[in-house]
C-alpha cells in the first residue's frame, strides 16, 4: 500500500514522529497496511461517500479509506502527536482529508461532512461503546450515517450481534438490532496490533434500516432495556418495578411472562413493552 500512495510504511511513520501508543487514550495501532485496506473494504463502495473516522492515530486506516476511493475522510484525533503524520497523508491526497484535533465525544462532525456518510474506525477502546450508542440513538431516524464499520474488542462485537438466550445478549444487542442490520465481518488477533492488547478484536458492520424493525419510542425503549439488563439476574417484575406500579399487567399486555429474565426477551417483545409503558 505504501507503493500506492507514496507514503512510508507505518512503522517508519511511528518511529519518525515518536508515536508510542498511549494506554490512557485507549490506543492500539494497526501497522499492516494490507489489513487496514481490508477493513476499509468492509465498509463497501466508498467512491461517492464522505467517511468519518475517529481515532486515526498514525493514519493506517485513513490511508486505506482514501486508497479505496472515499470522496472525503474527516478524521477526529485527540492525540496531538499524531497530527504531523496525518498532515503528510493530507498532502498526498489533496482536498480529500480533513483532520480535526479534538475529542470525538465533543465534536459535531456534521458541519464538515456531506451525505451520504459512512463511519469507519478502529475506535479507541475507552470511548467505543459510548460512541456506538450515540450513533444508534439519535432523536431522528434514519441517522446521518448509512453504515458503521467499527473495530471493537471481540467481546463487545459479540454483544452487538448477540441473540436472546445468550450470555452476550443485552442492551447493546437490542439498541443495535432495533434500527440496524449488524454482523461481524472480520476477526483480528492481538498480534495484529502494536502494542498487542490482551484480547482479540473484531470488526462489526452495521447498516442503518430505513425505519426501526418494530415501533417504539426511543427514550422509553432505552429506559426499559437499561432497567431490565441492569439487574439481569432478577425476574422482570422485580427488575422493572420502578418503571410502573402495575408492571406485571404491562408485561402481560406485551406478551411477556413477569417471571422471565431480560436475556429471554426478544427485541420485538421489548418494543411491545415500551409501547405498553408509553
Amino acid at each position: 500500500m505504501s507503493g500506492i500512495d507514496g507514503l512510508p510504511p507505518l512503522r517508519e511513520v511511528i518511529a519518525t514522529h515518536e508515536l508510542s501508543a498511549k494506554k490512557s487514550l485507549g490506543q492500539n495501532f494497526l501497522l499492516d497496511l494490507n489489513l487496514t485496506a481490508k477493513i476499509a473494504r468492509q465498509a463497501g463502495d466508498l467512491s461517492g461517500m464522505d467517511v468519518l473516522e475517529v481515532g486515526p492515530g498514525p493514519g493506517g486506516l485513513t490511508r486505506g479509506l482514501l486508497a479505496e476511493g472515499a470522496r472525503k475522510v474527516l478524521a477526529i484525533e485527540k492525540d496531538t502527536r499524531c497530527l504531523p503524520a496525518l498532515a503528510e497523508i493530507a498532502e498526498a491526497y489533496p482536498g480529500r482529508l480533513e483532520v480535526i484535533s479534538g475529542d470525538a465525544l465533543q465534536v459535531d462532525p456534521l458541519a464538515h461532512l456531506t451525505p451520504p456518510i459512512a463511519i469507519c474506525a478502529n475506535l479507541p477502546y475507552n470511548v467505543g461503546t459510548e460512541l456506538l450508542v450515540r450513533w444508534l440513538t439519535p432523536e431522528i431516524w434514519p441517522p446521518f450515517w448509512t453504515t458503521l464499520t467499527l473495530m471493537f474488542q471481540r467481546e463487545v462485537a459479540e454483544r452487538i450481534v448477540a441473540q436472546p438466550g445468550s450470555k452476550a445478549y443485552g442492551r447493546l444487542a437490542v439498541l443495535a438490532q432495533w434500527r440496524a442490520e449488524a454482523r461481524i465481518v472480520l476477526s483480528l488477533p492481538p498480534s495484529a496490533f502494536t502494542p498487542p492488547p490482551k484480547v482479540s478484536s473484531a470488526v462489526v458492520h452495521l447498516r442503518a434500516l430505513p425505519e426501526p424493525r418494530f415501533p417504539a419510542e426511543r427514550a422509553v425503549l432505552e429506559r426499559v432495556v437499561a432497567a431490565a439488563f441492569n439487574q439481569r439476574r432478577k425476574m422482570l417484575r422485580a427488575a422493572l418495578k420502578g418503571l410502573a406500579p402495575d408492571i406485571e399487567d404491562r408485561l402481560e399486555a406485551a406478551g411477556i411472562a413477569p417471571t422471565e429474565r431480560a436475556e429471554q426477551v426478544s427485541l420485538e417483545q421489548f418494543c411491545a413493552l415500551a409501547r405498553a409503558l408509553a
